[in-house]
């Protein structure tokens, strides 16, 4: 990777370097709203308008008190009061516009951002998701978007309001009287101080708690998900899961009390101040009048009074605003660095497209080294802190050529690559060095939906959505007709027992396929790819859920399918593999035999030590020596991944 992500926690850094960042990432959240600027404009006109109408009535109190009133100036005083009443329903309406435009704009920016985390987690490479844990992916999308909905839907039209409203009331007090005016703004340089001091403070707490919420989404996604709750029972662990989770959640108790007092006391202080500012204003005025300074008229100084409540109320509110903008950056960061995650697969700029009808199926690995890379980026992602890249290499030298509508097996130990082989032709991982070809074109140069209509996978963990049959089939080919899925399950061994089920194909298989076993899984998954045609199959330990009788059906539908087809096998069941066309032995990344079946018994080497190991015949302790690659590695263990 050329980039380093690190989601964990970051190292300390001085505050102006924390002041640098600070204006591109305000610069790249104001960026969410700028395909929208003709509402938001919109709403900035309606603000104006509102917060005008708002200063008008204590100037046409003023009106009241000073003249209408004491000349008795009934005409007037009905004017002056339907005035009042007047701006009240302009602003109820107003209000009710701004609001209805501003929560539509801030929930297209969410769906905006939801969208954006998705389609990026869509292209990161297999290895992110080995690497991260499912909750901590679900509680970016879920809590960290869900957090922002009051920022990025009120936040904005509120601060634009409540400042509109401040420099307006403002300059209607200066209007009245410029004296209380200064007065009533000494202490607003402190307030903003405080202000800003808890919005620091709440900022972090608050990726403190987005943090242990995460944890607790990953611990509940893998505690009660169906596998999760049988590992859970069948190893008596309910009540220490049950325990772990109370504490997770104490913690979490713990920091959401922090949030919310989080400066709790400073911000009542500013209450308290901005409550007790009237009486200060009606000390201040009788101050001036008893110096003998020009006096100020009753009207004037309610309307004043008036003025500086409604003052009152944009200002916290403005305040708040600021603190609540400090909590969100913690929030916009973390949405960010999945954003900036490097996505390490990736489509060329000029992609070739090869017609399914055209795909002969020609497979070639040459010269292919690959290494799994646990890197900072990887490591950040899954939550942990970052370290330094470390790198192990999987396959060194392969060379393979499986000819258009031949089939190669693969068989060798744990964590001989096997796998990680037949993942490097559908591009779930590129090749470290060397190149993988589908028709002598290099995999990386092919486009990503051509690539998947060449090549099928069945891996031997099998996924299965909460959904019907009949839709799980037809996520191959969503097209597919009730005939065209019914063949598929026919060829896969799995029509009969599908039409035995009180709802047939509109069954739904549960969670994860759990109303189905595991070889019941594995042919719909099969019928899965038979539906999908695809030229080149990839079959990873396909029938490993099988019983013989059932694997033996289905190997036989799978010799029919694999008719004319490039069919790449990963098995540890040696009776699957027989008829290849080519088997290859890994052993440590590496090929240590290679040739027909008949060709491997006669070699007498590791193959021949794995048949009699499967059929449990004359087999005999090896050695590290004997069994073993060169070096002393371990012995060739029966059962091969």
């Amino acid at each position: 990777m050329n980039r380093s992500v690190s989601l964990g926690k970051p190292p300390a850094r001085a505050e102006g370097a924390e002041r640098a960042e600070r204006p591109p990432q305000l610069r790249r959240i104001f960026g969410l709203f700028r395909p929208y600027r003709a509402r938001l404009s919109v709403v900035g006109l309606l603000v104006a308008a509102s917060s005008l109408v708002t200063v008008a009535s204590p100037f046409l109190l003023r009106q009241i008190l000073d003249v209408a009133i004491p000349q008795g100036r009934t005409g007037l005083l009905s004017l002056l009061a339907l005035g009042m009443i007047l701006t009240a329903v302009v602003n109820s309406v107003f209000g009710v516009l701004q609001t209805l435009i501003s929560t539509t704009v801030g929930q297209r920016v969410m769906h905006d951002l939801r969208t954006a985390v998705y389609a990026q987690l869509q292209r990161m490479p297999l290895a992110f998701f080995t690497r991260t844990r499912t909750g901590e992916v679900q509680s970016r999308i879920a809590n960290d978007i869900g957090g922002m909905q009051a920022t990025v839907t009120s936040t904005a039209t509120s601060l634009v309001s409540n400042l509109t409203s401040v420099v307006a009331t403002v300059v209607a007090m200066i209007a009245l009287d410029w004296r209380l005016t200064l007065v009533s703004m000494l202490l607003l340089p402190v307030f903003v101080w405080i202000s800003r001091r808890v919005g620091k403070e709440r900022k972090r707490i608050t990726t403190q708690r987005q943090k242990q919420m995460a944890t607790m989404a990953a611990t509940v996604t893998e505690s009660l998900s169906v596998s999760g709750i049988l590992l859970g029972r069948t190893m008596g662990r309910a009540d220490s899961l049950t325990k772990a989770f109370s504490d997770e959640s104490e913690r979490l108790v713990d920091l959401e009390v922090r949030s919310n007092m989080a400066g709790r006391w400073r911000m009542s202080v500013i209450g308290i101040v901005m409550a007790a500012m009237p009486a200060v204003i009606y000390w201040a005025a009788g101050i001036v009048l008893h110096s003998g300074a020009a006096a100020i008229s009753i009207g004037t100084l309610v309307a004043f009074v008036s003025l500086q409540q409604g003052l009152f109320r944009p200002a916290v509110s403005l305040l708040a605003t600021g603190v609540q903008m400090q909590t969100s950056l913690a929030l916009f960061a973390r949405i960010f660095e999945y954003l900036d995650l490097p996505v390490d697969i990736t489509e060329p700029e000029r992609p070739v497209d090869l017609s399914k009808d055209r795909v002969k199926g020609e497979i070639r690995f040459e010269g292919v080294d690959f290494s799994y890379g646990a890197s900072a980026e990887a490591a950040g992602a899954a939550g942990e802190p970052a370290g330094p890249a470390v790198e192990h290499r999987t396959l060194e030298s392969i060379d393979l050529s499986v000819p258009a509508g031949g089939s190669l097996a693969v068989v060798g130990p744990t964590g001989s690559g096997k796998s990680t082989l037949s993942y490097l032709v559908p591009r779930l991982y590129d090749v470290t060095a060397g190149r993988v070809t589908l028709d002598g074109v290099d995999v990386r140069d092919l486009a990503f939906d051509s690539l998947a209509r060449a090549v099928g996978v069945v891996s031997q963990e099998t996924y299965l959505f909460h959904a019907s049959v009949a839709d799980n089939l037809r996520f191959a080919k969503p097209d597919a007709t009730d005939e065209e899925i019914e063949t598929a399950a026919r060829a896969a061994q799995i029509h009969d027992h599908i039409a035995s089920l009180p709802d047939g194909y509109d069954t739904l298989v549960g969670e994860r396929g759990y109303r189905f076993s595991g070889g019941e899984k594995q042919r719909l998954a099969i019928a899965r790819t038979i539906l999908r045609d695809p030229p080149v199959l990839i079959l990873d330990e396909a029938t490993s859920a099988l019983d013989t009788r059932t694997e033996y059906a289905v190997q036989q539908a799978i010799d029919a399918l694999s008719a004319g087809r490039t069919t790449v096998t990963i098995a540890h069941r040696l009776s699957t593999v027989r008829d290849a066309d080519e088997i290859v032995v890994l052993d440590g990344g590496r090929i240590a035999e290679r040739g027909t079946h008949d060709e491997l018994l006669a070699l007498d080497g590791r193959y021949a030590a794995l048949v009699r190991r499967d059929s449990g015949a004359g087999a005999r302790p090896e050695s590290d020596a004997d069994a073993g690659a060169p070096g002393g590695s371990a012995p060739l263990a029966p059962v091969a991944r």
